[in-house]
Formats: structure tokens, sequence, C-alpha cells
């Protein structure tokens, strides 16, 4: 499959850009088993680093402080998920505290390009090709992108796909829709990276669609079938 999405030219990347709880995750697994590429959640990479810095107690205001305790760990991806030196984090990244600090530690400019700087190491040693998930793919880490995608949903949507996360258990919905608004807002307004759709992008709205339907419209624009 990858072969025929050489029609592109050049490295094979989907993009699939969008906030949380609109179905990222799921779709860009589905969309990377169909394909034969590999998978990245670019989040799950900052999600670690926070984790870093939680389990050190540096400040997440403190750019500088956050560089330097990175400087001793190594973060990776793998079949299983995130890996924080060498140990697999993926259910530590979900946790509350990591959650509250991740948006402060993922705004800061030197450490967003450190980690941008990995992430496109990790693409490389799959040959350039892969299914890329996160906030700023189509933006900046990936720009010439075979394929962008952006997802959205509406707020109440978006919620109640959040709480039936394991990490938003004994949560109320409206405690989930405040997290998700403050996420957002965080998101979108910091300075490097903010989160906004590339400006090629195919938007999808997925509030009214199954998965199967959202990973079958990637599917066609991969092809060359869709727009």
């Amino acid at each position: 499959m990858a072969r025929v999405l050489r029609n592109f030219g050049g490295d094979v990347v989907i993009a699939i850009d969008g906030p949380s709880g609109v179905g990222k995750s799921t779709v860009s697994r589905a969309v990377a088993a169909r394909l034969g590429l590999s998978y990245l959640d670019t989040g799950a990479t900052y999600r670690a680093a926070t984790l870093a810095i939680v389990r050190a107690g540096v400040d997440p205001s403190s750019e500088d402080a956050i560089l330097s305790e990175l400087t001793g760990h190594s973060i990776d991806y793998s079949e299983i998920g995130v890996l924080l030196d060498g140990e697999s984090v993926a259910f530590d990244v979900r946790s509350d505290e990591v959650t509250r600090n991740v948006s402060a530690v993922s705004a800061h400019p030197r450490v967003r390009s450190e980690i941008v700087a990995m992430q496109r190491r990790w693409v490389d040693e799959k040959d350039g090709d892969a299914v890329v998930e996160g906030r700023d793919i189509g933006t900046v880490v990936f720009p010439d992108s075979a394929v962008k995608v952006y997802l959205t949903a509406s707020p109440q949507v978006r919620a109640t796909r959040r709480s039936r996360d394991a990490e938003a258990s004994g949560k109320s919905l409206e405690e989930i829709a405040g997290e998700i608004g403050a996420r957002d807002h965080a998101d979108s307004t910091r300075r490097a990276s903010p989160l906004r759709p590339a400006k090629d992008a195919t938007v999808i709205d997925t509030s009214e669609l199954g998965i199967a339907t959202v990973v079958e419209r990637i599917m066609a624009l991969a092809m060359g079938t869709g727009h």
C-alpha cells in the first residue's frame, strides 16, 4: 500500500492533527494498520517528557530547568507505546499530574524543538513513512506531509468520548469539559506551534461519524480518490 502512496513523491507521512476527544488515536492506529505504516503518537512523547519532569520535581514553568533535566533521559516510541529511558510508560503518562502539566511543559519553544527533532528522527528511522498523530504535525513537524487531516468534534461529543477513557474515571462530564476547554485554550494560544489546522489540511468533523467512516475518508485521501 505504501508503494501506491509513492505517487506523492518522497517520504510518505500521513499527518492527523486535532484536539483531544476527536478520535485521533483510534483513527490513526487504524489508518496505519490499513496502510502498513508505522504509527507515532507525538502527544505521548510530550507526556513522557512531562512525566520525567514530574518525577524529578522540576518546575514546569522553567524552560532551562526542563531542558537540563531532559538531557539525562531518552524518549522513544515502539509498538507497545511510549518509552522513557527504555521503560514502557504508556499508562504512567496518562496520570492526572502529567495531564495537568503537559501543556505547560510543551509550551516552551526550546522544549518543543528538542522533542520535534526526536519525532523527526523516529520517522526517518522508519524510512520516512508513518502515520503521525498530534497537534502540529501538518503545520510544523511534517509540513510537507503527503496527506494532512485535521479532526474536530463538538465540545459535548468530545467530553462524552473522553469520559470513557480510564484517565477520566470518576470525573463528571462538566469536569472533563472544563479540562478540555483549558487544554484547548493553552494549546491554541501558545507561542510555539499553536493548535490550528494546516492551510491545506482536510478538516473532518467526527461528531456524528463512526471510526470506520473517518478511516475510509482518510484512506480515500491517501489513495488520491477523496477530497
